[in-house]
């Protein structure tokens, strides 16, 4: 049977750290609904440098597609202006065009901010300065959902098999869902009943609790992972990307137990740079679909996701004094 194969672009998205320099909570996709931007509205010279900056700087995939898509946003809407010529004037007019005329979201136009910061700071070495006098678009002030433990149980309840067992380490340990797809086989600790999250919110790792309810659906789910993994590497596979350099460092560690992720996909991608396979993470869509569904079945009214069991967690170990341990930092809307 021919091997199912997940073209580059559309490997799955990682988690997202923000840059450095900037203080913002947005999750960078670009959005769905906003204008496309021509593949060609960039000068490939330009665009080069604006991938080698993220690349140097070991931003995500994600990171690296929206502030790419910001760039030919930017470029399309000035066209046939030189990008590098531009500068704080334009990004104002433009940030606060998406505002006005575009009517997006605060968070839309805060990314949009940080992908044009970064094309000039990083890529083209240019000091902007202090950006005033935008147009901003209001950020709706919201309340996290929280739900009763009778809620919660319901809902899990309802949901079956990998998605389940997710669920339950987000909301026994407080982990947001790309954290806990991430874990990898090593992160895990049985005997101390300990789990590391890596490169979470703010690119930091941290320990955080193995909930003891959760520990035979694990090893488990290991079991069966490992039985997969077997059968890939007999294919000539089992191969999972590793972070940065390391597969050019430690050539066969992609191909080892411990760095395969807990909760694998189901298909391979080709990985655009080498041309080999490897098996990413369980899709984060998988888990949100499958509670979406639980949701509905249990006819709960509230708008409950997966990072609803996050808030959760906090709201009734945060009095525990193990915030730092969730990466929650004190606040439950982290």
């Amino acid at each position: 049977m021919p091997i199912p194969v997940r073209r580059d672009e559309r490997t799955p998205l990682w988690a997202l750290t923000p840059p450095p320099f900037l203080s913002t909570s947005t999750i960078l996709t670009p959005p769905a609904r906003a204008s496309r931007a021509p593949a060609d509205a960039l000068e490939p010279a330009l665009a080069d440098r604006l991938h080698q900056a993220i690349r140097t700087l070991h931003y995500s995939r994600r990171t690296e597609r929206a502030y790419a898509y910001w760039a030919r946003r930017f470029a399309a809407h000035y066209e046939p202006r030189d990008v590098a010529g531009m500068g704080a004037d334009e990004i104002r007019s433009f940030l606060s065009h998406l505002a006005v005329t575009e009517r997006v979201s605060a968070s839309t136009q805060n990314q949009a901010l940080c992908a044009l910061l970064f094309l000039y700071g990083r890529a083209f070495g240019v000091d902007i300065g202090p950006i005033g006098g935008i147009e901003r678009a209001k950020a709706p002030k919201r309340l996290p959902v929280v739900l009763t433990r009778g809620e919660v149980k319901a809902v899990l309840e309802a949901m079956r098999g990998v998605p389940q067992l997710v669920c339950q380490l987000l909301y026994g340990a407080g982990l947001r869902i790309v954290e806990c797809l991430s874990l990898r086989v090593k992160d895990l600790d049985f005997d101390r009943n300990e789990m590391t999250v890596r490169d979470g919110k703010g690119a930091k790792d941290r320990v955080t609790v193995l909930p003891t309810s959760c520990r035979q659906g694990l090893l488990a789910q290991l079991a069966r992972v490992h039985r997969q993994h077997d059968e890939d590497l007999r294919r000539g596979l089992g191969r999972a990307p590793l972070p940065f350099a390391l597969a050019q460092k430690y050539r066969n560690a992609d191909r080892e137990w411990r760095w395969q992720y807990v909760f694998p996909a189901s298909s391979f991608y080709t990985d655009r740079h080498t041309g080999l396979q490897h098996r990413h993470h369980l899709h984060e869509t998988v888990v949100q679909s499958a509670m979406a569904q639980a949701v509905r079945q249990v006819s709960l009214a509230k708008p409950a996701t997966p990072h609803t069991l996050r808030h959760y967690a906090g709201s009734w170990i945060m009095p525990g004094g193990i915030a730092d341990r969730l990466g929650m930092g004190g606040s439950l809307a982290a």
